[in-house]
């Protein structure tokens, strides 16, 4: 069954989620309050942190946004990164958390990554713990496999609780999810929020031009969408964009929001004028043949047995 998913007054949580990894980095405090005053106008209610964003400072600034209108929002915040997901980090980390937001409890914890030398008994009997101390509402995981996540689903249940929702990357040049990861989400009723739609920047058209950015100082993203064939795919993306009408950053958020497996598609910026491109997809509605002209622009992932004939 599809995750139903509220806020504490029982308002769905938006299409869209932002989040707010930039917040206390490229963001300062006035560009975050921007930003976020944005998001409410445009109808956003979800809003994604993590223990690990730039030193705690995002979940601080906002906290400090969003403390007072707590009920009307759906707040989640993510621990068990570079630290493991013992019972001990897990606590240690979630009361930091709490703290920095200035909230007694959250809406969604996720795991952070998969942790392969922890017992996920010892997690989830802590996560079930949380919950029923009334200090999250759900539960969910970011950057886990399949297996892992039907694995974890597994021993969740064992301790009463269960997983809500994943929280992948996707976006135009990073398919794989659409090989296991979405089918299972639309059969197992989790809930999707993918993270990156624009590609670190890639989608939004500007390396086309010769900007700088993420891509040319960042290791892990030039590593990441380093290869020759995903610029090639931002290029046309930016033909397409330009021939429609419309933003490449639009178009490319509105094509992650449009999978039917996907619940709400995370969107970032650095300052309001950054962000408007990205809250224009809410009210864009790609038709068939537009999808289709963009799926095109990148190689569709195999299928999971790897028959060329199941394509």
């Amino acid at each position: 069954m599809k995750q139903n998913l509220t806020t504490r007054n029982g308002t769905p949580i938006s299409s869209f989620c932002f989040g707010t990894m930039q917040f206390g980095g490229n963001a300062d405090q006035s560009a975050s309050a921007s930003m976020f005053d944005d998001c409410l106008e445009a109808g956003i209610n979800f809003f994604d942190t993590a223990y690990v964003y730039t030193e705690g400072r995002s979940e601080t600034i906002l906290g400090g946004l969003a403390r007072d209108r707590a009920d009307d929002l759906f707040i989640a915040t993510k621990c068990a990164s570079n630290n493991g997901a013992r019972r001990t980090t897990i606590l240690a980390e979630f009361d930091e958390s709490r703290k920095r937001l200035g909230m007694d409890r959250v809406d969604l914890l996720y795991l952070h990554q998969w942790n392969e030398n922890d017992p996920l008994e010892e997690t989830f009997e802590t996560l079930a713990g949380l919950i029923d101390a009334g200090q999250i509402r759900h539960i969910g995981i970011s950057n886990f496999s399949a297996w892992q996540t039907m694995k974890s689903q597994a021993v969740a249940k064992t301790f009463g609780i269960e997983i809500a929702m994943l929280q992948p990357m996707y976006n135009l040049v990073k398919r794989q999810v659409e090989v296991e990861i979405l089918p299972m989400a639309a059969s197992e009723g989790f809930a999707v929020c993918p993270y990156s739609p624009l590609g670190g920047g890639l989608l939004t058209g500007k390396y086309v031009t010769g900007k700088e950015g993420r891509l040319n100082t960042n290791k892990m993203y030039t590593k990441r969408y380093g290869q020759d064939w995903m610029h090639q795919s931002a290029a046309d993306l930016a033909e397409l964009a330009n021939e429609v009408g419309m933003s490449p950053t639009t178009l490319a958020v509105a094509w992650v929001a449009r999978n039917p497996a996907v619940t709400a598609p995370i969107i970032s910026a650095r300052s309001s004028e950054q962000l408007r491109p990205s809250l224009d997809a809410m009210t864009v509605t790609l038709d068939d043949e537009l999808y289709q002209r963009m799926s095109d622009l990148s190689p569709r992932p195999a299928p999971a047995t790897d028959r060329t004939d199941e394509v």
